[in-house]
């Protein structure tokens, strides 16, 4: 916050020195002219000096007269219709201005497909882009969180509020079974594409250091990029638009294009920006005297009148009046967030280029120092030939991340904490061990976890033109990324009255290192005769990526002062070691063509071959067709004036998916972990499967678009369906075979299908106020269609023919019988118990339907974006993770509302220690029934931005701006837990945070 108000006041000094400057300088005089659109005159634009608040309108016949002040000052020139135009005056007196670049209309938008750019009244495919403006700023450390609910058919959730944790994408539903594949990839996520580079979407090693703090052990590749440094954020959805990323399509494709340079004079940009994130709900916890009630009834309720000697809680043993409230302490701090942002860009007509730099911060709610820490840097660098025939763009991005966490959530910690729980510290200041009846969690948070990675991308685009329409171009790219982790095991975590040394303290070690190279040569040919069009590309990719990982366990230290010095340790065990070198290849093509310009058919095909699969399936072919026919110039729509844009297109095609980790069709062995006169033993692992082959998504889908009113109004309509088969799982095999399963093909289907609805209006186009509204929809059903002998297989209770694959069989609850005071279920079979076959209810987790409502209104120097989000879903609640009620530990207070012999119209069963089997197995199979599963809505302000534009001041190139960000600000639910959207139990939700940052450009 330091740094926020030292750099205000610089430039506060900066704004009062160049208005007295001005003043001085002031020379006034009168400047006339006209401005035309080239051809005709045009009223209405507005003129002003730049830093002056004088202003004068063109008439009718567009001319003008100003007053103006200065040696040379700077005319600009704005009108709705047309981009604005800045002139210098250089002295003179009478100006004639030309406005002829017309102001894009949202359907003149150019889209990044991939391998080519299309323009989005002319694309066939389904594809969503979220600009450069909707992302910078935003107090967010990855632009996933940046994106969420902007775009139709993307469901982007963050699996914790962990600085530097990943995040589950899913672009139109789950097309695989495997809700995690082998190798440590998530079987449903994108392709990430950053520049033109496939990078990796999942964590290849995996050595369970993490696994407590960070959901699936899982980081995202895009928390290596400053949200900031994104100059656009695309989504491939349909086939048309995925079919030419071939088997890495089936799940869409993230296209993220990092800022490049821009001709003009060099100019300087800095940002920086300070914030506050907390979590933004959290359940009401019962109070002392609620949770000794609470226990004194479980005992009463099992029979134990004489309190175990281990029941510190209400034996005495701790003070019974004493009381804290153990999730503000655990997770109800502020996370500090600090980030600093410089770029330089600037270039000729021939020669751009660009380098950023920035330093991001960002704490934990958790009591302790714990922070993670990034530093970016960025250069780019484009150049074209004299005539124009080569083209040149250079292009590296360089990230260090450093992340210190506990090594648990303590979202897990302040529910095993007693209300009456001891002090952590005693009035020393040291760990509170209360006579060895208390275990310290903060004990346990000595275990840090510490992780640092290092990762270059390096990328080199080279163009030629051969001819007129023939290019030929080469498409390369590098990266190298280095990670180390590292987890603490002191003799601070112990008692010290076991008298525990140094002798028992631990190191765990985890190194990882990975590269990666691909070529992509391409061949392109455009050529225009008559009312014809036709583009067609050709090209091949050739990828290899390479990985290796250690993990090292070290014990018994000297001290615990040098823990982390690994040559210390009387014992090292190299426990895991790992490498892999995974290849791929392919041929690919597209063939455009189009006829009057609104006629258009678009092929894609590719062929690709990857060292995943077995040898008998190594290749793959995929391919799509869309078509699109523009019908706004139809000679029957002549009349129609209103109508300004109309498209209807449709695609169909198929992509495959390699996300299975590699060597998964060998026969491979591990080591068993014990030795026979020396030698280690070995024991197979895995069966040798030759036929392993893709995964496959066939893909369907038909839209409409339209543009009201000189597209004033945009509207798109579409509906998909995806079908994916050939699943890749586990196969069950008999026992007989010495192996439980074998990795296969499994002919099974899984169907995604929905309905995306867009709406963007311009509501307000003045030259002072501007008002836009955007609108998406996304309403998505997954089910399995078809499943081969389900019933007779081991997923017969994970699966059902007709429901979704994220489903849940559960029994029906019945509420809690008046007079036992017991949970009470369906007994559907009527056999008098209740097993596996009672649960028939089928409840399909997931979201129902979601969307977002965008509005930005700019007036004068003022721009206001609000983005709320909504969406309706069924998931599990809060009474799905709550163990025993009565059991040591604490309860949100809703559980207060339990049975007694005078309270039998109560919602929860009686209380019990743990020691009545019908009350345990009760709640058990009350945490599997319909009654923790709940339909749930919920309306979020996503985001709020205030931005505020200082007054530009006499001749000075500073201009600076400020703005207020938040994020996850407000919730309106009827959900039963601490978060709607969120579905990782166990773990801090996202946080809710305010930023305020100043922007300086010189």
């Amino acid at each position: 916050m330091k740094k926020i108000l030292s750099t205000i006041g610089l430039v506060s000094g900066c704004l009062v020195f160049s208005a007295i400057h001005s003043q001085v300088q002031a020379q006034t005089r009168t400047v006339t002219g006209t401005v035309n659109n080239g051809e005709k005159p045009i009223s209405g634009v507005v003129i002003t000096q730049e830093g002056s608040s004088q202003m004068t309108t063109t008439t009718e016949t567009g001319t003008f007269s100003l007053q103006i002040a200065g040696e040379n000052p700077i005319l600009i020139f704005r009108h709705p219709e047309y981009g604005e135009r800045r002139i210098t005056t250089d002295g003179k007196s009478t100006f004639t201005v030309a406005l002829t670049e017309k102001v894009k209309s949202i359907e003149e938008v150019v889209l990044n497909a991939g391998y080519y750019n299309v323009k989005a009244k002319e694309s066939t495919g389904s594809i969503s882009k979220v600009s450069a403006k909707d992302i910078e700023n935003q107090p967010v450390n990855n632009v996933l969180s940046a994106v969420q609910g902007r775009m139709a058919g993307v469901s982007i959730v963050q699996n914790s509020g962990t600085p530097g944790g990943g995040y589950d994408v899913q672009i139109r539903g789950r097309n695989s079974l495997r809700t995690n594949a082998i190798g440590g990839y998530n079987a449903n996520t994108p392709l990430y594409v950053i520049d033109g580079i496939p990078v990796p979407a999942g964590n290849d090693f995996k050595f369970g250091m993490s696994a407590a703090i960070l959901p699936s052990q899982e980081t995202n590749p895009l928390n290596v990029i400053n949200p900031n440094d994104i100059e656009s954020f695309e989504v491939l959805k349909d086939a048309d638009a995925t079919a030419i990323y071939g088997s890495r399509g089936a799940n869409g494709v993230v296209l993220v294009t990092t800022k490049k340079g821009k001709k003009g004079r060099t100019a300087v940009s800095l940002n920086v920006a300070q914030g506050l994130a907390d979590v933004g709900k959290m359940p009401q916890m019962m109070n002392t005297e609620q949770y000794i009630s609470l226990r004194k009834q479980a005992f009463a309720n099992d029979g134990i009148t004489k309190y175990p000697v281990n029941a510190y809680d209400i034996n005495g043993t701790w003070d019974i009046n004493r009381y804290t409230d153990w999730q503000k302490y655990m997770v109800g701090g502020y996370a500090e967030q600090n980030s600093t942002r410089l770029n330089i860009q600037g270039g000729t007509e021939s020669t751009q280029f660009s380098i950023n730099a920035g330093h991001d911060e960002q704490g934990t709610v958790f009591p302790g120092n714990y922070k993670y820490k990034r530093n970016t840097v960025g250069v780019n660098l484009s150049h074209q030939s004299a005539d124009k025939k080569l083209k040149l763009n250079l292009s590296s991005y360089y990230t260090t991340q450093n992340n210190l966490l506990p090594p648990t959530d303590f979202s897990r910690v302040y529910s095993s904490l007693t209300p009456n729980a001891p002090a952590l510290y005693t009035s020393l200041g040291v760990l509170n061990w209360e006579k060895s009846t208390f275990t310290n969690p903060m004990a346990a948070a000595t275990q840090r976890y510490k992780s640092t990675a290092k990762q270059l991308m390096a990328t080199i685009n080279i163009t030629y033109q051969i001819g007129e329409g023939l290019e030929l171009k080469l498409n390369s790219g590098y990266t190298d990324a280095q990670s180390k982790e590292n987890q603490l095991f002191p003799k601070t975590f112990y008692d010290p009255a076991n008298n525990i040394g140094s002798d028992k303290s631990a190191l765990r070690l985890g190194n990882t290192l990975q590269n990666s190279w691909i070529l992509e040569p391409q061949f392109n040919w455009d050529k225009k005769w008559g009312e014809h069009h036709v583009q067609a590309l050709v090209g091949g990719t050739f990828q290899e990526q390479t990985g290796e990982g250690t993990a090292i366990y070290a014990s018994n230290f000297p001290s615990d002062e040098m823990i982390e010095n690994i040559g210390s340790a009387a014992n090292i065990v190299v426990s895991s070691s790992d490498n892999f070198v995974y290849k791929y290849m392919s041929v690919y093509g597209r063939l455009n063509y189009q006829y009057k310009g609104r006629y258009i058919v678009n092929v894609t095909s590719r062929r690709d071959g990857s060292s995943r699969f077995g040898p008998n399936n190594k290749f793959g072919n995929f391919g799509a067709i869309g078509a699109a026919w523009l019908f706004d110039d139809e000679v029957f729509l002549e009349e129609v004036k209103w109508l300004s844009t109309g498209k209807l297109r449709g695609s169909y095609g198929s992509v495959g998916s390699d996300l299975i980790g590699n060597y998964q069709y060998y026969d491979t062995y591990e080591n068993t972990g014990i030795s026979y006169d020396g030698v280690p033993g070995m024991t197979p692992s895995r069966l040798y499967n030759p036929n392993f082959s893709w995964e496959v998504t066939r893909k369907l889908e038909l839209g409409i678009d339209l543009g009201f009113f000189e597209d004033r109004l945009t509207t798109s309509v579409g509906w998909y369906r995806n079908r994916s088969s050939s699943q890749l799982v586990g196969i069950p095999l008999p026992m007989s075979t010495g192996f439980s399963s074998i990795q296969a093909n499994l002919n099974a289907i899984v169907e995604n299908r929905g309905w995306e609805f867009t709406l963007q209006s311009e509501n307000v186009k003045k030259i002072n106020f501007k008002w836009t509204t955007s609108l998406n929809l996304s309403i998505p059903k997954n089910t399995l269609i078809d499943f081969p002998n389900l019933r007779g297989s081991t997923y017969a209770n994970t699966f059902a023919i007709g429901q979704s694959t994220t489903m849940k069989k559960l029994y029906h609850y019945l509420g809690v019988d008046p007079i036992t005071g017991i949970y009470r279920f369906e007994d559907v079979n009527g056999d008098g118990k209740l097993d596996i076959n009672d649960r028939t209810v089928i409840k399909n987790i997931g979201v129902q339907w979601y969307g977002g409502l965008q509005n930005s209104l700019d007036y004068k120097s003022w721009n206001l974006q609000l983005l709320m989000q909504v969406s309706k879903q069924t998931r599990e609640n809060i009474l799905s993770s709550v163990a025993n009620l009565g059991t040591m530990g604490n309860y949100p207070a809703i559980f207060t509302d339990y049975w007694t012999p005078e309270h039998t119209d109560a919602t929860y069963q009686q209380p019990t220690s743990g020691s009545k089997s019908t009350l345990t197995t009760a709640n058990a199979n009350f945490r599997l029934s319909d009654a923790t599963v709940d339909d749930s809505y919920y309306i979020r302000v996503k985001n709020v931005s205030v931005k505020y534009l200082l007054p530009e001041l006499g001749n000075s190139k500073l201009k600076a701006s400020v703005y207020l960000e938040g994020q996850n600000l407000w919730t309106w639910t009827n959900y039963k837990g601490t978060d709607p959207e969120f579905n990782t139990l166990g773990y801090t939700p996202m946080l809710r945070v305010w930023s305020f940052g100043i922007n300086l450009n010189f």
